[in-house]
């Protein structure tokens, strides 16, 4: 099975330590270097750019020229990134601290390796971050995104089924609207701005073009499709003077059912 490649961020001030890994990370077809810095202050930027799948982290700074002496705030001022994901981080050190290590721990390392350890080398990292990737399987922007991109296939197939079994044709721009309705109100739970809004900016039209083509659509069904039909799959409330659903009703309706179902 073929491996994926991962990003990696070097926060390092040792130059020495800097070749190594570079000239490690050509020799390995496991890992890309995607960004060194000496700096703790440009690898929080790095980290939110360049979406590396790991961090390397040097815990003393020393030769740094544009960021602190050491990173020991790196770790909490990244949780402050909000990052919709979570890259391994490996912390690397001179210092011997339960204090320091259990600190670092608690803001969110994953594995801390003393330089003077015999053992320790470019190579006996990268290692180290093949062996938690294995361990703790971690997210990446590109699983991410992918993991979104199914989930909105899977609201739209649903919501393209139910319209479909009321009868609502697949050309009517009423349906579109209602699509899109639903799918922002499933998405965006909580969002304050009113759905009729939404689909006036993404569509350019008026709030009465957008409402009045849902309510067409909505007409459409509750006049061709049969009763039997209707009750079967809309079990909500209908408004008694028109015979119908309002538009927000309908939507809602099944803003709540495909919610149940998914």
């Amino acid at each position: 099975m073929i491996t994926k490649t991962m990003k990696i961020l070097i926060i390092e001030d040792d130059v020495t330590d800097c070749n190594n890994f570079i000239t490690n990370a050509k020799n390995r077809n496991d890992v890309e270097i995607v960004e060194i810095t000496d700096s703790d202050i440009e690898g929080l930027k790095y980290a939110k750019a360049k979406h590396p799948d790991g961090i390397i982290l040097d815990l003393e700074l020393n030769n740094s020229m544009t960021g602190n002496l050491d990173s020991l705030n790196f770790l909490s001022e990244l949780k402050k990134l909000d990052l919709q994901y979570k890259p391994i981080i490996i912390v690397t050190t001179h210092i011997k601290s339960k204090r320091v290590y259990d600190t670092l721990h608690n803001d969110g390392a994953d594995m801390i390796l003393y330089k003077n350890h015999p053992r320790y080398s470019a190579n006996y990292v990268f290692n180290k971050f093949m062996d938690l990737r294995d361990m703790k399987p971690s997210k990446t922007v590109e699983t991410l995104k992918e993991e979104i991109q199914n989930s909105k296939e899977r609201i739209s197939a649903y919501i393209v089924k139910e319209l479909d079994l009321i009868g609502i044709p697949a050309k009517m721009v009423g349906r579109k609207y209602i699509h899109d309705a639903i799918t922002y109100l499933i998405e965006n739970k909580g969002d304050n701005e009113n759905v009729i809004r939404y689909l006036t900016k993404v569509y350019k039209k008026s709030g009465n073009t957008i409402t009045n083509g849902i309510q067409n659509a909505i007409m459409h069904a509750w006049n061709r499709t049969a009763v039997d039909d209707l009750l079967e799959h809309y079990k909500a409330r209908v408004n008694p003077e028109t015979g119908v659903p309002t538009p927000m009703e309908f939507i809602y309706y099944y803003v709540e059912k495909i919610e149940r179902e998914i």
